[in-house]
């Protein structure tokens, strides 16, 4: 399960050691650290994990287990992408390992993204799976990249490594397996502290259309 643990003034929050799907349990303990981040005033947040995924996305096997709650179970995951959109705070997602679907998509939603170079993927496989992007997530992936990423990425299933991630814009920079959350931290060190309303706020409008989307406003 999810972690939140300190460097400097900085929060880390590791989302574990496994496949880190989004079960409801991890959704509510992701949401309990990020009441931690937020009420103490962290200067920035970076989000890794520990092992060789990032997050695998979904927790398929729970949906497929509890077909009624489906609905309130997406709601669920547009929540927190909204509200890691929003956070009042520079964020980093500092990607250990693979990332798919909606981890992927979770990933998205920070304001930056290092991924290890070497090894693991990011892949949103929903072409493949046969699972259609709801237009929450698909705004969401839009509005991070530019629209010649958003067809390779969203219509192909393909899997990219560090380099082609990068070079398809979908993270920032790559660098080895061992500096990776030290690049995360480095990214976010010159912004600073800023102030938590004035972030909200900016964030907010930067990305009002998929918000409206996440909260099925569209």
């Amino acid at each position: 399960m999810p972690t939140l643990r300190h460097h400097d003034t900085v929060a880390v929050l590791d989302l574990g050691d496994g496949e880190n799907r989004f079960s409801p349990d991890f959704l509510t303990e992701v949401h309990t650290h990020l009441d931690t981040v937020v009420a103490d005033g962290a200067a920035a947040l970076v989000t890794t994990a520990t092992g060789k995924f990032y997050s695998n996305g979904l927790d398929l096997d729970w949906l497929s287990a509890n077909p009624d709650h489906a609905t309130e179970y997406v709601e669920g995951v547009h929540t927190l992408f909204g509200r890691v959109l929003t956070l009042p705070m520079p964020t980093a997602a500092a990607l250990n390992g693979h990332a798919f679907g909606a981890g992927a998509m979770l990933a998205m939603a920070h304001d930056y993204r290092v991924m290890r170079a070497d090894r693991g993927y990011f892949c949103f496989p929903e072409a493949d799976i046969r699972i259609p992007f709801t237009n929450g997530m698909a705004a969401l992936i839009q509005a991070k990249v530019p629209p010649r990423t958003a067809v390779a990425a969203m219509t192909t299933g393909r899997r990219f490594g560090g380099a082609d991630a990068a070079a398809y814009d979908l993270v920032d920079t790559t660098a080895t397996a061992a500096d990776v959350l030290d690049t995360a931290l480095g990214m976010l060190a010159p912004i600073g502290a800023k102030d938590p309303q004035t972030m909200t706020a900016i964030k907010s409008v930067m990305y009002a259309a998929v918000l409206d989307a996440l909260r099925g406003k569209d």
